[in-house]
């Protein structure tokens, strides 16, 4: 299991199967928020969905496909970072993250985002990573602005949100950027 700690106030642990009920009740708590922007937040309404999430990433982080952090702020769960859509061959891989209402505007995310780019580039040997939001979730946008990513792109309706085809904003680092 993985942990990575962040500063004085927040840690990332792997999540585990005991994680379940946490990350389930704070999802729960602020599905109304998330699922603006997140379009799995209608799929999981029952702890055994966040379950079954937690024990697909801990067979993705086995093969090394993906790896999914708790992110605990004052030994409180608050949210999700994690690693996907890892290709091993190009050394890329995408950041997502998200964290429950109560804990929002207090630069968590930011942090854990910053923490988990400097262990990809660190230890998983990883080139560059991407960030990926929908457009009009401008305030996850500004995370990656903050850690110096780049604009690459705008992929046009290429993502579903609740029925409607969205577009998606791609933001990018490289390893030889990555000023932390």
């Amino acid at each position: 299991m993985i942990e990575l700690p962040v500063n004085d106030e927040i840690y990332l642990k792997q999540l585990q199967p005991l994680d379940a009920p946490a990350l389930y009740q704070q999802l729960d708590v602020s599905r109304k928020h998330l699922r603006k922007f997140l379009p799995w937040v209608d799929y999981n309404t029952k702890e055994e969905h966040s379950l079954r999430f937690i024990e697909m990433m801990q067979r993705k982080a086995e093969e090394q496909e993906a790896v999914a952090f708790g992110i605990w702020y004052r030994n409180a769960f608050c949210g999700v970072i994690d690693i996907h859509s890892w290709d091993r061959e190009l050394h890329i891989a995408e950041i997502g993250y998200w964290v429950g209402t109560a804990f929002q505007g207090k630069g968590i995310a930011t942090a854990a985002a910053k923490a988990v780019i400097s262990f990809a580039f660190k230890q998983l040997h990883l080139n560059k990573i991407e960030i990926r939001f929908v457009m009009q979730n401008e305030r996850s946008g500004q995370i990656p602005i903050k850690l110096g990513f780049c604009k690459e792109g705008v992929l046009r309706s290429s993502a579903k949100l609740h029925g409607q085809l969205v577009d998606m904003v791609v933001m990018g680092i490289l390893r030889e950027d990555w000023p932390y």
